[in-house]
């Protein structure tokens, strides 16, 4: 066990899954010679070799139709788009070509393609390096989506990806690649896709959160904690989603609040309120919130905060939950 920074950990889980499988191998821009512009994938190229370790052209689109030949000639190829918006030149091929594969081949094929990003704000980029797109992916067929909130889960989260037989998009918290640290196991460490993670227990209401909004749940629940005992459900994974995990902790508590920090309308914020209003009606004993970002393109700088899920709205949202 170490304590590794987040983005130490995604290093860790790529060093133990190139050394573990030949077959496995990075490409994207600039991930080779400078080990990515986070340097996620430093020392790839110097352990395993450039054809392990591909620096690609700037041609986001070029780098998963390149991925999706090396997957049907026996490769696990992982993508890294240098950031969130960056992949969108690429959709064409991920909905047409990534997510359709099993289905076209009637299963006779595995899929296992990892595209990775950095995704979300608070870091003060320009534009197209801070949106969280996570419902493009989640809504494309065949795919899965997994988005880690912690070190040890992103390592976990990504070596579930690299071993899975489907294509896997996983998008992480750039905010908190260098500002959290935590316990990370050493060597092999997968955690399952599909398993979400109670971070806080609570009886009296449920923030359920993923990625970057996690901890800023986990902050709202600390400030209640002299009014009521709120439970954080870290779902983990969009696509497969632990249902199950959902309803049991709503079903606990009688009241859910939702943060994500994407777009309000169509976000998936609103498809766990759909489960929860067709599944959890009888158990709910106030209406779900939800906390999210506007509608509008991911503001410059100077005004992201006011764009972004505050921990005070946050508390708010529970606040009136519980007064319902």
């Amino acid at each position: 066990m170490s304590e590794l920074t987040l983005v130490e950990a995604i290093n860790d889980a790529f060093h133990t899954e190139l050394a573990r499988d030949d077959s496995v191998l990075v490409m994207g821009e600039d991930v080779g010679r400078a080990g990515g512009v986070f340097r996620a994938t430093a020392g790839l190229r110097d352990k395993f070799g450039a054809e392990r370790c591909v620096d690609t052209p700037l041609a986001e689109a070029g780098i998963l139709g390149a991925a999706v030949g090396l997957c049907m000639a026996g490769w696990r190829p992982v993508c890294e788009m240098q950031y969130d918006a960056f992949s969108y030149p690429c959709l064409d091929q991920l909905i047409t070509h990534v997510g359709r594969y099993r289905w076209r081949t009637r299963g006779a094929m595995d899929f296992p393609l990892v595209v990775r990003m950095p995704y979300g704000g608070g870091v003060r980029a320009p534009e197209l390096h801070d949106d969280s797109p996570e419902a493009y992916y989640a809504h494309t067929p065949g795919v899965k989506v997994a988005i880690p909130s912690t070190p040890a889960d992103a390592k976990g989260l990504l070596a579930a990806a690299i071993r899975d037989p489907d294509p896997v998009i996983v998008l992480e918290p750039k905010l908190h690649y260098r500002t959290m640290r935590g316990d990370v196991p050493a060597g092999e460490h997968v955690v399952a896709l599909g398993r979400a993670r109670v971070a806080r227990d609570g009886d009296d209401a449920t923030i359920v959160a993923y990625g970057s909004m996690v901890p800023v749940a986990e902050a709202a629940a600390e400030l209640l904690a002299e009014e009521a005992a709120v439970e954080v459900l870290d779902i983990r994974t969009l696509k497969p989603l632990d249902e199950e995990a959902l309803l049991e902790s709503v079903g606990k508590t009688g009241r859910a609040v939702i943060v994500q920090e994407a777009p309000r309308t169509a976000g998936y914020g609103a498809e766990l309120a759909a489960i929860l209003a067709e599944k959890a009606m009888l158990d709910l004993r106030a209406p779900v919130i939800r906390v999210t970002g506007y509608d509008v393109p991911y503001p410059y700088w100077q005004i992201e905060d006011a764009y972004m899920p505050s921990v005070e709205r946050v508390v708010a949202a529970v606040r009136k939950t519980l007064e319902f």
